[in-house]
Order: structure tokens, then C-alpha cells, then sequence
């Protein structure tokens, strides 16, 4: 059985803005992304925030990478923990 934390990071491609990073979805609602630095400086949500100065940590999400996640699961190209899902069907 796979737990969560085992489960392989994949890759996803924002729609927006083409920027690429590593996504697990732990559950249907919890989602782990490893952004790379490349990533956070294209993206066109956080690149505002972070040049006014914002720490990169204390932006909650950036809203077309979560709907190109949820493409992805949409799709099949990223699964969701299959435990989790089980337990909620």
C-alpha cells in the first residue's frame, strides 16, 4: 500500500503561465506542490507579490496552477491517493 508521503511528486504545467512544478495529491483536498524558484519568478501570481517584497511563503496558492492540478487530475495525469479516495466514496 502506498501512504501519502511515498507517493511520487509529478510534474504539472501551469495553463497560464507554462511554469512546471511537482504536485502530489495527498487526498481530494489536500495537495502538496514543490515549487522551483524558476517557477515562483514566471508565475503571474506570485511574481507581483514578490516583487512589492512578500515572502514567496506567505502566498496561499496561485488559482491557475490549482485549476491546472485539478485538470490534471481531471484528466488522469495525476492520481489521487487512492486510500483517500476509497474512504470518502
Amino acid at each position: 500500500m502506498t501512504t501519502p508521503l511515498s507517493a511520487p511528486m509529478c510534474p504539472v504545467q501551469c495553463a497560464r503561465c507554462g511554469s512546471t512544478v511537482r504536485v502530489r495529491k495527498n487526498s481530494l483536498p489536500h495537495t502538496t506542490v514543490q515549487w522551483t524558484a524558476q517557477a515562483v519568478a514566471s508565475c503571474y501570481e506570485f511574481a507581483p507579490h514578490l516583487a512589492s517584497g512578500t515572502q514567496c511563503a506567505l502566498i496561499r496558492h496561485c488559482g491557475a496552477l490549482r485549476d491546472s492540478i485539478e485538470a490534471a487530475v481531471a484528466r488522469g495525469d495525476l492520481e489521487v491517493d487512492a486510500m483517500e479516495v476509497s474512504d470518502s466514496a
